[in-house]
C-alpha cells in the first residue's frame, strides 16, 4: 500500500487514481497528526509526501513530519514533492532520510518510474552470489574477476539494472567504470535501445548545450543544419555521462533540470522536447568534498546518486590481477594471430605485487606492450621488466615548493606550461604524462588560456 500525504485533495485524488489504474492499493492522508497516527497503526510500502502544508509555505511543517515518519518507519522509503523552486527544501528532506523528489507539474510516467523504482529497490536481497550464480542471472562477460568485493558489486548492478534508478559509479581511473556502465544498460530493460557515452570532461562550457542538448539551424554561426544532441540520441535507452565531476557549475544546472523535468530544448529553439533516459553518471573525484567547497550542486549530487556503485582499485583485489593479465592475452593473441600466447605461473605471481596505481588500464597496457615487445610466447617476469616504463621519480621535501608560497592551481598551470613545453604542444603525450584524459587536459587548457594544436 502507498500512503500519499497532502492537504489538497485534488492533489491526492489524482495522484490516487494514476496509482490505482496501475494497480497499487493506495491511501490518504491530510495533516501531519493524521499520517503519523496513520503509520504507528499500519506500515505502507512508499510513502508520498507534500511538503508545503496550507498553514505552511516555507516547508518547515512537512521536513518536521518528515522527521516523524522516519522516526516511527525508518525504512519506509519516502518521496518528496516540491515546485522547482523549492529544490533546496528537497535536498533538505533527502538529508533527513528521503530517498527521491519530484517536482511540481510532475509527468505520470516518471512518477510510475520512481516509484516501482524504490519498490523493487526494497526487495529482499539474495545471499551472497558466486561468480557462477551471477554469470547464469546476468550478462557481466566483459567484467573479469572473482574478487569477494567484485561479486557484491556485481549482484547490486545486477539488481540495480532493472530498475531506471539513476546510479553513480566511482572509483579509481582505470578501475572500469565505463564497463560497468555499460554491464547496467545489458542488463537492463532497455538493453535493445541505445547506449550513448558523453564523457563531460571533454566538452567545454561553451558547447555543452549544443552537445547534450542540439541545435537548430541558424542557432550560431556554424550551425548549417539541424543537429540531435546525445539526450535525444539517448531516448528510451541508457545515457552514460562520464567525468561528471568535471562540469562546471553553469552546466551543471542545465544538467539538473533536463534530469529532474525529462524535458531541454534545442539550443536555439523555443520548443521543448521530452525525453526518456536512464542516466548512469561516473567519477574519479570525491562529490562529497566539491558539495561541501560549493564546486558542485548539492541538488545535482542527490538526483544522480539515488544508487551509488564504488569500485574498488586493482591493488584491493590483486587476486583478479592473473586473471584480468590472461584475459588481455586470450583477446591478443587473435589480435596479433600468436595463438601459442600463454602467461607464466611465476610473471602471474609478481604481477599481483605490483602497486598498478593506474588500475586495470595500466594492467592492460602493460601486457599488450609486453607482447608487442617480447618474442617469447611464454611471458615470464623478465619480459615485463624489460618493457616496463622507468619509475616516476619521488619528490622530496627539497623539490617542491614551500607550503604557502604557491597555490595548488597556480602548480597546475606551471606543470602543464612544461609538460606542453617539453612535448612540443602534442596534446595526446602531454596528457600521458601528466596522468589524465585529453579531454581533461583540454579543459585545463581553456580554463587557463593557453594554446594548443588542435592535432596531434
Amino acid at each position: 500500500m502507498i500512503l500519499i500525504v497532502d492537504d489538497d485533495p485534488a492533489i491526492r485524488t489524482s495522484m490516487s487514481l494514476l496509482l490505482r489504474q496501475e494497480g497499487f492499493a493506495v491511501q490518504g492522508t491530510s495533516s501531519p497528526q493524521e499520517t503519523l497516527n496513520f503509520i504507528s497503526r499500519q506500515t505502507p510500502e512508499l510513502i508520498i509526501l507534500d511538503l508545503n502544508f496550507s498553514i505552511e509555505t516555507s516547508g518547515a511543517e512537512g521536513l518536521q513530519l518528515l522527521a516523524g515518519i522516519k522516526e516511527i518507519r525508518p525504512h519506509v522509503p519516502v518521496i518528496l514533492i516540491t515546485g522547482w523552486g523549492s529544490i533546496e527544501l528537497a535536498v533538505k528532506g533527502m538529508k533527513l532520510g528521503a530517498r527521491d523528489f519530484i517536482t511540481k507539474p510532475w509527468q505520470n510516467s516518471y512518477v510510475l518510474q520512481t516509484i516501482r523504482t524504490l519498490l523493487h529497490l526494497e526487495e529482499t536481497p539474495r545471499p551472497s552470489s558466486t561468480r557462477q550464480q551471477l554469470d547464469q542471472h546476468y550478462a557481466f562477460d566483459s567484467v573479469v574477476g572473482n574478487d569477494a568485493q567484485l561479486l557484491a558489486l556485481l549482484d547490486t548492478v545486477g539488481r540495480v539494472a532493472a530498475t531506471d534508478a539513476p546510479v553513480l559509479i566511482t572509483g579509481e581511473s582505470g578501475t572500469g567504470k565505463e564497463l560497468i556502465a555499460e554491464a547496467i544498460h545489458q542488463n537492463s530493460k532497455r538493453k535493445g535501445r541505445p547506449f550513448i557515452k558523453v564523457n563531460l570532461g571533454g566538452i567545454s562550457s561553451t558547447l555543452f548545450e549544443s552537445e547534450l542538448f542540439g541545435h537548430v539551424r541558424g542557432a550560431f554561426t556554424d550551425a548549417r543544419t539541424d543537429r540531435a544532441g546525445r539526450f535525444e540520441m539517448a531516448d528510451r535507452g541508457s545515457i552514460f555521462l562520464d567525468e561528471i565531476g568535471e562540469l562546471d557549475l553553469s552546466s551543471q544546472v542545465k544538467l539538473l533540470r533536463v534530469l529532474q523535468e525529462r524535458t531541454f530544448e534545442p539550443l536555439g529553439s523555443s520548443k521543448s522536447r521530452t525525453v526518456d533516459v536512464r542516466v548512469v553518471c561516473a567519477t574519479n573525484r570525491n562529490l562529497d568534498e566539491m558539495v561541501q567547497q560549493g564546486t558542485f550542486r548539492e541538488d545535482l549530487f542527490y538526483r544522480i546518486n539515488l544508487i551509488t556503485v564504488k569500485l574498488p582499485a586493482l591493488r584491493e583485489r590483486a587476486g583478479d590481477i592473473p586473471l584480468l593479465a590472461e584475459f588481455f592475452i586470450n583477446n591478443l593473441k587473435t589480435i596479433y594471430q600468436r595463438p601459442s600466447l600463454q602467461l607464466a605461473p611465476s610473471a602471474a605471481a609478481w604481477l599481483k605485487t605490483l602497486p598498478l596505481p593506474g588500475n586495470i588500464r595500466q594492467l592492460k597496457n602493460m601486457v599488450e606492450r609486453t607482447v608487442l615487445l617480447s618474442r617469447h610466447n611464454v611471458l615470464e617476469v623478465a619480459d615485463f621488466q624489460k618493457n616496463m616504463h622507468p619509475e616516476k621519480p619521488s619528490f622530496s621535501r627539497q623539490t617542491l615548493p614551500e607550503v604557502g608560497s604557491i597555490t595548488l592551481e597556480e602548480m597546475e598551470y606551471q606543470m602543464i606550461r612544461r609538460a606542453m613545453e617539453f612535448h612540443q604542444n602534442k596534446v595526446t603525450k602531454v596528457a600521458r604524462s601528466l596522468g589524465i584524459t585529453r579531454f581533461a587536459l583540454y579543459r585545463r587548457l581553456e580554463k587557463y588560456g593557453i594554446t594548443y594544436e588542435s592535432e596531434d
